[in-house]
């Protein structure tokens, strides 16, 4: 008896201290300054073109809720927060009871947001998902509520969300559905209406007529269930027929929004634009984005995937001169999965770091005809470890390969030779001469890309072979101007020369292997099946771990780097190994368009030469193939060319004949 009542006292005392904590905080929330909920976050994102994409909360007509149908006033506080009026920003009941569900569906299909929660997250918050916004979006919630009506908020909320199609406010979604004003909604439209807002992209009938029908549904029978409407106003409204006047407008993009996130993450790090621009709004941002070929990517995408597969993909379309993002998809759809994987994922690269390999090979004395044996090894290392990497398929030359050779069949031995050859840090520092952050581990895997590195980070490592030797930043924001068109910031574009560009030639050559015919002998060069679907010149790299296929390919003009692989690492087979080669040939096709090749013109200080491209010696009448490489002048190949892991052997053996 005496612990049920030391347990009362402390559940008193608990709950004394959380209305007091509660009271408190609206208090406070209620003496700071009011929020300006008519001007925040009406920020503007301008593509490439100077055209509108996409308009904060100022692209809307303002009504007051006296020229709003009760009929959409109704359905809306029904089917999004039934008790609206009865709490203080947050309802309880329904946060435990989707925090109970998703428990035992072992999922996060139950939200409980209220309207007042919603709306703070529609005016003053960015796309980022972080448990700082979350924090924000409660503080938020609580100065809506302490300074506003509940009239006031539902009004606000009524104006703000998003109907699908750019229209923003229910009197522009009125007016684009039905060529009316919202105060002549009826039930059966305003019930449509108020299906919207939850998923755009699936649930607008102009978009998907079954799913926005079914939607509709469900609010008109949470009507009729909370005995709001009657059945025959149910019946009727179930049977009235719609006509719709809107059209669905091609930039209507499932992915745009990756786009944006990135966008509000960079805009995160200008040091000339504090957060509170977004409180006060007025902001015109100026981007990147090739609108156009954003929406050739997600086409690209939506038709090289099945629609029943749970892969995941990523796409980074960029101008390797200047660093600037043309395009972007980081996830299939936004609407399913707004994690951004271009931007904060960090995958294994697969053989795509060979480039950065070879580059410092040719730095370090190696040409393109230089030749290591191709044939089963194992590496031993310091107290005796070993280590006994496989090429693909187990496929073997058994003889000494050219470096161009290596990078058409993508050769894991002579990768792993090569960078042993050369000392485990040399690949690690000409990594990070590109601007690769990420903590790479000094490994023999290492040459074949068993460490992670995020997609932009990779694509701006590319970037600086694609435009011969400067090293760029990524980035999505070009300038930013205040409502009254004052520049508050403008991108920096300069370049550092960090490559030598006499080697980047060599190598983006090299780079051309891997659907050249003329290597086909004992392997096949792994890009070898697109080679007919190419109508430009570009230099290419596929990488494949069991968890990841990537593709990153370009030219002078332009970068493509994709990725495929599930979310949760499993292992993808052999049959998808297809979707990133689709996606990358597509998207970088689609770019280059009716234009001409972007290729390099060889620098006076490289010099070509006919070689045998398997070997690389220079080549004779006797052989059947013939292939012009390239080479530092004074570094072309003789007839034979000296193999490196048989000088070493051979040095092993007369160290081994010295007497000590």
């Amino acid at each position: 008896m005496k612990f049920i009542k030391k347990l009362l006292k402390w559940f008193c005392f608990l709950l004394f201290l959380f209305i007091l904590g509660n009271v408190g905080v609206y208090v406070y929330a209620k003496i700071t300054p009011k929020l300006q909920i008519k001007s925040a976050n009406s920020f503007m994102l301008f593509d490439n073109n100077n055209n509108v994409f996409f308009q904060g909360s100022g692209s809307r007509e303002w009504i007051g809720l006296d020229d709003i149908s009760d009929h959409l006033i109704l359905a809306t506080v029904e089917t999004e927060d039934q008790h609206f009026y009865q709490h203080k920003g947050f309802d309880f009941a329904r946060i435990l009871k989707a925090f109970m569900a998703n428990i035992a569906s072992r999922s996060k299909s139950q939200g409980a947001s209220t309207i007042s929660q919603q709306y703070a997250k529609n005016l003053f918050l960015d796309f980022d998902k972080t448990w700082k916004r979350k924090w924000d979006e409660m503080w938020y919630t609580i100065e809506l509520e302490s300074d506003y009506s509940k009239d006031e908020i539902l009004e606000g909320y009524l104006n703000t969300i998003n109907y699908g199609h750019g229209m923003y406010g229910i009197e522009n979604a009125s007016k684009f559905y039905f060529n009316k004003s919202a105060s002549e909604l009826t039930l059966a439209e305003s019930a449509m209406l108020v299906g919207i807002p939850k998923s755009p992209s699936n649930y607008s009938p102009l978009v998907n007529l079954d799913k926005a029908t079914n939607r509709q549904h469900y609010v008109l029978k949470t009507l009729l269930n909370h005995k709001k409407i009657t059945e025959d106003e149910y019946n009727k409204a179930i049977h009235e027929q719609l006509t719709y006047v809107g059209e669905k407008t091609q930039e209507e993009l499932t992915t745009i929004m990756y786009y944006q996130d990135a966008v509000m993450k960079e805009l995160k790090t200008i040091k000339e634009i504090p957060s509170t621009f977004l409180e006060t709004g007025g902001l015109k941002i100026y981007t990147n984005l090739d609108l156009e070929q954003q929406k050739k990517l997600e086409a690209t995408v939506k038709e090289a995937i099945p629609a029943d597969s749970t892969i995941e993909t990523a796409t980074v379309v960029m101008d390797p001169n200047t660093g600037k993002v043309l395009a972007l998809v980081g996830g299939r759809d936004y609407n399913k999965s707004s994690y951004n994987r271009a931007v904060d994922a960090m995958r294994q690269v697969g053989s795509t770091m060979k480039p950065y390999l070879y580059y410092a090979a040719l730095e370090n004395g190696f040409t393109s005809s230089s030749t290591f044996t191709s044939e089963k090894t194992t590496f031993t290392f310091a107290q005796n470890k070993t280590y006994s990497p496989q090429n693909y398929n187990e496929t073997y030359g058994n003889k000494p390969i050219s470096m161009a050779t290596a990078i058409a069949y993508s050769e894991n031995i002579y990768a792993v030779k090569t960078h042993t050859f050369l000392g485990y840090d040399t690949l690690i520092n000409m990594a990070k001469r590109v601007g690769i952050t990420a903590k790479l581990q000094p490994v023999p895997s290492l040459a074949l890309g068993t460490s992670e590195i995020n997609m932009l980070e990779m694509a701006a490592g590319y970037a600086t072979f694609a435009n011969e030797g400067y090293k760029v930043t990524p980035h999505f924001i070009e300038r930013i101007e205040d409502k009254e068109g004052n520049i508050l910031y403008q991108a920096d574009e300069e370049k550092e020369l960090v490559l030598n560009p006499n080697l980047t030639f060599i190598l983006n050559n090299l780079l051309t292997s891997t659907y050249d015919a003329d290597f086909i002998d004992y392997n096949y060069p792994t890009a070898i099946s697109i080679a007919p679907k190419l109508t430009h010149k570009y230099a290419l790299k596929s990488g494949t771990t069991n968890t990841d296929t990537w593709y990153i390919g370009y030219n002078h003009d332009v970068l493509t780097a994709t990725w495929c692989g599930y979310d949760d690492n499993k292992e993808v087979a052999v049959k998808e190994y297809k979707y990133s080669q689709t996606i990358w040939l597509k998207t970088i096709e689609a770019y280059m368009e009716g234009k001409e090749d972007a290729w390099y013109e060889k620098p006076d200080g490289v010099s070509g030469v006919l070689v045998e491209p398997i070997s690389g010696h220079l080549a004779t009448e006797a052989d059947a193939k013939k292939k012009m490489m390239y080479f530092l002048k004074g570094t072309e190949p003789l007839t034979t060319e000296t193999v490196f892991d048989e000088l070493l052997e051979d040095n092993q053996e007369e160290d081994e004949k010295t007497p000590s």
